[in-house]
């Protein structure tokens, strides 16, 4: 969008909020115009990064770093970011349009600029048609992009985006990140993103940093990060995945990776506790030794031609090179 890839960047940025400890010495440095999705259970402190990034909470301790320059103490609107809220934060009284060119109208920018340049943006995200209606006449997806078309008129180098499908319905949700996706490879700046729903930073990243406990537990391609996470946490929270101890440790092992096998074959043996079929697959959910649940996901045509049910006695089978060691 600005033709210039700037780097964001994080250094030891610590937040508290009188005693409590919000995020806690975060360093990462993002990934120039890439999708990045900040993940994490409610509390981790993700909302809170973001909110300092966009500079609408201080940082207590350390710097935040775009383009080489510290933007930790500016004002918003001089930072280089733009942030589009959860609740979109419309003017119900003003037009499409008049939305979208506010920010530009705050400026000082003439009517007949900044009413042009809010016409692009509109271009941008398919609503030219709809830019003398009101808020209240749009659907959700409308005026997620009304908010996202008034983010972007800032030119900004970063987009921040704080929970913008919690909102929608989960068939417009799907939609939504596809043109999320898109938008971000056709401007060409860095998309951060901050979500609690692992099937939604999974589709949109490039890159997901796990957090937990005010700071960063695991962050790298989003491919990675579930494939082999690196702590039992990470496993837990991304899914998909079960965690075994064994005598060397404990270890993940995705649940697709996990076969069954008759009563006394296979690495262990487990009671199958609970059976719930997802269409594609069945989840065969069973308990091991040292009252551990394991779950595999068996493919369907596989599970109905020997069916397991509640209370029978199975064995675990999976290939060693699918087992991650987890270090914490």
């Amino acid at each position: 969008m600005n033709g210039i890839i700037q780097d964001l960047e994080l250094v030891s940025v610590t937040k508290r909020y009188g005693t409590a400890l919000a995020v806690n010495a975060v360093s990462h440095r993002f990934r120039p115009a890439s999708y990045t999705c900040l993940l994490g259970p409610s509390g981790c402190g993700k909302s809170s990064t973001l909110r300092m990034i966009a500079g609408h909470e201080s940082v207590t301790e350390g710097s935040i770093l775009l383009a080489h320059r510290d933007i930790s103490n500016l004002p918003p609107a001089k930072r280089g970011t733009a942030m589009m809220f959860q609740s979109y934060a419309l003017f119900p009284h003003l037009s499409v349009l008049d939305n979208v060119a506010f920010s530009l109208k705050m400026k000082g920018i003439d009517v007949k600029e900044r009413r042009a340049k809010a016409a692009e943006m509109l271009e941008l995200v398919d609503l030219t048609a709809l830019a003398d209606r009101l808020p209240a006449q749009l659907s959700g997806g409308q005026q997620q992009r009304v908010a996202l078309a008034r983010a972007l008129i800032t030119r900004p180098q970063v987009l921040l985006l704080d929970e913008p499908l919690s909102a929608l319905d989960p068939f417009l949700r799907v939609r939504m990140r596809t043109e999320l996706r898109n938008l971000q490879k056709e401007l060409g700046i860095s998309f951060i993103h901050v979500t609690h729903g692992q099937d939604e930073a999974l589709a949109l990243a490039d890159e997901i940093v796990v957090m937990n406990n005010a700071v960063i537990e695991q962050a790298g391609p989003a491919r990675d990060v579930f494939n082999a996470p690196k702590t039992r946490f990470v496993a837990q929270f991304m899914g998909g995945h079960n965690v075994i101890a064994l005598p060397q440790g404990h270890f993940a092992i995705r649940s697709d990776a996990v076969g069954v096998t008759p009563a006394g074959s296979g690495q262990m043996e487990g009671h199958v506790t609970a059976i719930e079929y997802q269409g594609t697959y069945v989840s065969v959910m069973s308990r091991i030794a040292g009252d551990q649940e394991v779950t595999a996901l068996v493919p369907d045509a596989a599970y109905f031609d020997a069916p397991h049910h509640p209370g029978d006695r199975i064995g675990l089978t999976w290939d060693a090179k699918n087992l991650h060691q987890l270090t914490a």
